[in-house]
């Protein structure tokens, strides 16, 4: 966002402050000044909103793999925390999907430029950086949800992931456990990446081993981590570890059922933790330990920062990480090796 407002800054003849102020519509730019500079912002591609008292929010779902960004319980109760908020806001909520390698930068473009909106915010959980770029144009706020990126400039709400899988970690080694495993993802997002630091921190910290052998690859699928678990396990050389923690519950259920047909017990030869707390994990046979996140406060806080962005023009960017919570069920026991006193 720096480098566009020096470049048209450089082309008018002005300041980078007095092209903020143009492109904001704030006082002490004189009118041929701002035609000028609004004239060069619309041919370098950055886009601006007309309407001042604009109510309008457009949330944007972008996908790229579409194994993780889906219907599932975790988006809903996300999206629905957003259009409380909205509501109780008094702001409308417009909701646009842009899927990666269908929608170009100019059909995205042509989205937000759909209505006279004030804000954006942007479900990023499948986003790579490089994704970012028809955003990094846009003259009004917005708000990275589910994701972060070190050397992109934007305000985001997101999970604490390391906090929240060093809380499962920390959970199992404290039953007793000294072999743990993760269930991992074979699509690679920032979330799982962030998770896995956390699970190899809570295993540093409590001086256990990392077992990579211990490290199983799914389809973050309920159907694909049940179908990759059966081929793992039906390698004879395979063997389990005491305990596992599951970057999601949706792997950690696919996984299970795979076990259960090959006839392992939960939690009595492998206990589980799962991260989201969807609400499977309260029916699931064993009722499911997990990592709960605050879906729907993630959802009203992304909302409130964009509205006082919106409000008050508040030119700080924040980071804002959301943290989780251990919910003790039925799926980890004990670990068999521990003498009980």
């Amino acid at each position: 966002m720096k480098t566009i407002m020096q470049d048209i800054a450089k082309l008018a003849g002005v300041s980078p402050g007095t092209v903020s102020n143009a492109l904001n519509n704030k006082k002490g730019v004189s009118k041929e000044t701002r035609e000028r500079i609004l004239k060069i912002a619309e041919e370098m591609g950055y886009y601006r909103n007309n309407k001042e008292e604009s109510n309008i929010i457009r949330f944007i779902i972008f996908k790229k793999q579409g194994y993780v960004v889906s219907d599932t319980p975790f988006f809903s109760a996300l999206i629905e925390g957003i259009e409380r908020e909205c509501r109780a806001e008094g702001f409308e909520l417009i909701v646009s999907h842009v899927i990666h390698n269908e929608h170009s930068d100019e059909d995205i473009q042509e989205i937000i430029k759909q209505d006279q909106i004030a804000g954006v915010l942007l479900l990023a959980t499948e986003m790579d950086e490089s994704d970012l770029e028809p955003f990094k144009k846009l003259s009004i706020p917005v708000i990275i949800l589910d994701n972060y990126f070190n050397n992109a400039d934007f305000d985001y709400v997101l999970i604490n992931n390391v906090q929240g899988a060093y809380q499962a970690v920390k959970y199992l080694v404290e039953k007793g456990h000294k072999e743990i495993g993760c269930l991992g993802s074979s699509k690679i997002i920032n979330n799982f990446r962030y998770r896995y630091e956390g699970f190899k921190e809570a295993l540093i910290y409590s001086n256990l081993n990392i077992h990579h052998e211990y490290e199983v690859v799914l389809e973050p699928t309920l159907e694909g981590a049940y179908r990759d678990m059966k081929e793992v396990l039906n390698d004879k050389n395979f063997k389990l570890p005491t305990a596992y923690f599951a970057f999601n519950d949706i792997i950690a259920f696919g996984a299970i059922r795979a076990m259960k047909e090959k006839g392992i017990k939960i939690p009595e030869d492998v206990s589980i933790v799962g991260f989201d707390d969807m609400p499977f994990c309260e029916i699931s046979s064993p009722r499911l330990s997990t990592i709960r996140v605050y879906k729907q406060y993630i959802g009203k806080t992304a909302v409130k920062r964009l509205i006082q962005k919106i409000t008050d023009r508040d030119e700080v960017k924040l980071k804002m990480e959301i943290k989780t919570e251990l919910v003790e069920r039925e799926s980890v026991l004990f670990s068999p090796d521990t003498k009980k006193l």
